[in-house]
């Protein structure tokens, strides 16, 4: 069954998109960095960011939550190709773990081509784990949009607007899209 991608900036309403999602019985699976950088907060480290450990542990995470949602058709918030893109914007050398889950992901055609570029709204709103200004918030964007259309992944743009707008264009275009075999 397929797994769709809901990715974008921080504070573009992915979050939210997908709680939605959810509320219409859709399977949905956490963001993993989000859950990483509390975590590491709560352990007593300010800034996890700057090294590939924090992205390994991302990673991991993200790999696990995938077995959990098992064979049903489920919407992710972000996947390894996004963390391939933060890993990117923070300047950081592509982890061999990374670079592993990057190519099985691919290889083994784990999430959909078809994937949901939430754009901002024209603002971010700073959490303990968003700490990131709306201009950064545009260069991060568009690394994330890079990264996917040159691993050959298909945008489709879910517009800043209302949410019940953007998840019914979400699940217009899923219901468009063939079932893999």
């Amino acid at each position: 069954m397929p797994k769709y991608v809901l990715t974008g900036t921080p504070g573009a309403g992915k979050t939210a998109v997908l709680r939605l999602l959810e509320t219409r019985g859709h399977v949905v699976v956490e963001e993993a960095a989000t859950d990483t950088i509390a975590l590491d907060h709560a352990l007593g480290h300010r800034e996890p960011q700057h090294d590939n450990a924090f992205i390994d542990r991302i990673v991991t995470l993200q790999r696990s939550r995938e077995r959990l949602a098992g064979a049903s058709t489920a919407f992710f918030d972000r996947s390894p190709v996004c963390t391939l893109a933060l890993s990117r914007y923070l300047g950081l050398t592509t982890s061999p773990l990374l670079a592993r889950e990057v190519d099985r992901v691919l290889a083994e055609r784990v999430y959909s081509t078809t994937v949901f570029l939430v754009r901002n709204q024209g603002f971010v709103q700073p959490t303990a784990a968003r700490r990131i200004g709306f201009a950064d918030s545009l260069d991060f964007e568009r690394v994330h949009e890079r990264t996917y259309r040159e691993l050959g992944f298909e945008l489709v743009e879910v517009p800043a607007g209302p949410l019940t707008e953007r998840v019914a264009l979400v699940e217009r275009t899923v219901g468009r899209l063939p079932t893999p075999p």
